[in-house]
């Protein structure tokens, strides 16, 4: 007589295999350039990648070069790397520059829910077109977007040009993956922590 598989049984080992994979991935995906670098070595590749950004940034869309000269401060995320099946994860460092000086680095970090087999990178240029804005985010003590502040990103048109409406925003941002400037895509949630000197 042969025996019946359990088929609640079943769809429980899947789940199970399916979440250890995801946090298996997620921290691949997070951990490993950290865990292969001193911190100076770090924040040498964040300043590298950064300017690599920007550059990226400028032939997309030639409009950005004058925002960026505009802005009091200037929050570059040049690789957030995000990845997993079930829930998502996205992390990345960053450097603040006010003035074209360092200002200090940031961690990001966001979650989602839905599928998402493999990795992607991608850039994110956060500027703090106002005094106040920039203050705000220095002096807070971790900074969410929808909670802290609303960050518009940008709206990028097909010749490149920004919208000007976009530039009434106190904070404005740019997606980029290496396709080009993202359109439609929401920062909501994204959380950005200040590194400590030994991190």
């Amino acid at each position: 007589m042969s025996k019946q598989k359990n088929p609640i049984s079943g769809k429980l080992a899947v789940a199970l295999a399916v979440g250890v994979a995801s946090l298996a991935f997620s921290a691949c995906t997070t951990t490993f350039p950290q865990g292969q670098q001193t911190v100076a070595e770090r924040r040498a590749d964040v300043d590298s990648r950064a300017d690599d950004a920007l550059n990226r940034l400028y032939q997309a869309s030639p409009d950005a070069r004058s925002a960026v000269s505009k802005a009091k401060g200037v929050l570059i995320f040049p690789r957030v790397l995000s990845g997993g099946f079930v829930v998502g994860a996205e992390h990345g460092d960053g450097v603040l520059r006010v003035n074209g000086q360092k200002q200090g680095y940031y961690s990001t970090s966001s979650g989602s829910i839905g599928f998402q087999a493999g990795a992607q990178s991608k850039a994110i240029v956060i500027l703090f077109m106002t005094q106040d804005a920039l203050d705000e985010f220095r002096n807070s003590n971790g900074w969410t977007v929808g909670a802290n502040a609303t960050v518009a990103v940008a709206n990028i048109g097909a010749n490149g040009t920004i919208d000007a409406n976009t530039f009434r925003e106190p904070v404005v941002a740019f997606v980029m993956t290496n396709a080009g400037l993202m359109a439609g895509v929401s920062l909501e949630g994204t959380k950005i922590t200040r590194l400590e000197a030994d991190q």
